[in-house]
């Protein structure tokens, strides 16, 4: 909604009360804000809500996570973000701390998600520097599911690595299937990685992707996301769901994202079960460059409005039909395209 345009006389009226309010406070010291400590930096590694849990950036508090609630009309806050807190005084003696969050730090990256009601792009987490896209053989990768996530990354300009894991359920039926489509991707440029924790492999290979920098985890629910941090960060108490026996999709277990310290360096965000990622806010040519194989050819066609469907001297058919585009990631720019229409 647009903002209502104030007249002169009434931007005076509104200066003179806040004037006098300003005085008011002055005579009289607002009670709430004396029981508050002083401002300071704050890491969001929770949300519940309203109330959030930080972790407190400066001394003497550094390390303690404190549960906060938020202060009104603040823009919504996940986990990642940075913030300014200020502990409430009368709790600094109790086991668990509590303090108000009073603003929020410039973002260097947000991820987003459709709202479950409204489908507009809802914040997931913030900060971070590295996408995790886990995969496993069940429930069924889907190419389509996969790109959305690498379209979402290379907008935001952060590093997507593709992460298959559960491998030790790799039957010999689905091997070839399973190992065509990593290799897609490792044509195309993207960093694969096959883990299992099972069997206990693959892990240091993702210990030292993550280290000293904010990592996520993304996809479908069921494919091992929380035992993967079970077993990079032992002790830590996530709770594991198993894949329902008659729709083979996993049951969500994880209900916010939460933010963890790995013992090697860096972080490590944990995102609720999403099946989908929100790229509603973005149109056709932000799509298309969202595939990155696409770029040699974007700006090629014969026609500057081309939709690369049936118009003559399509560059990307021409790429297609050379075998320079994978033709399951054209199904897949078309498919999302399409659902973006709809």
């Amino acid at each position: 909604m647009a903002k209502r345009r104030l007249t002169q006389q009434q931007r005076r009226r509104i200066a003179e009360r806040q004037q006098r309010r300003a005085q008011s406070l002055r005579a009289q010291p607002d009670p709430a804000a004396a029981e508050l400590g002083a401002e300071q930096a704050g890491l969001i590694i929770a949300h519940y809500g309203r109330e959030l849990d930080v972790e407190a950036l400066e001394q003497p508090l550094a390390g303690t996570v404190v549960r906060c609630r938020m202060r009104a009309n603040l823009e919504p806050l996940v986990t990642g973000d940075r913030v300014v807190w200020q502990p409430e005084l009368a709790s600094l003696d109790d086991d668990e701390p509590s303090g108000v969050v009073v603003a929020g730090l410039p973002r260097r990256s947000v991820l987003t998600r459709p709202d479950s009601h409204s489908g507009l792009p809802k914040p997931v987490a913030a900060n971070i520097d590295e996408i995790l896209i886990v995969i496993a053989p069940e429930p069924t990768p889907f190419a389509n599911l996969i790109d959305r996530y690498l379209v979402a990354a290379e907008q935001l300009g952060i590093e997507p690595v593709i992460v298959l894991n559960k491998s030790d359920l790799i039957t010999p039926e689905r091997q070839p299937e399973l190992e065509a489509l990593l290799a897609m991707y490792q044509r195309i440029g993207y960093r694969t990685l096959t883990a299992s924790t099972v069997a206990d492999s693959g892990l240091d290979a993702l210990r030292a992707a993550l280290r000293d920098r904010t990592g996520i985890l993304v996809g479908q629910s069921g494919v091992g996301k929380s035992s993967l941090i079970a077993a990079l960060l032992p002790g830590v108490d996530i709770r594991i769901g198993a894949l329902s026996e008659a729709e083979s999709k996993g049951r969500h277990t994880t209900t916010t994202a939460r933010l963890f310290h790995l013992p090697d360096g860096g972080d490590l965000i944990d995102s609720p079960g999403i099946r989908e990622f929100g790229l509603e806010h973005l149109d056709r040519a932000q799509i298309e460059r969202g595939f990155v194989e696409f770029h040699p050819w974007l700006g090629r066609c014969r026609f500057r409005d081309c939709a690369h469907e049936q118009e003559p001297g399509c560059a990307l058919h021409e790429a297609l039909a050379n075998g320079d585009i994978d033709p399951r990631r054209m199904e897949s720019y078309r498919a999302i395209l399409s659902s973006l229409a709809t």
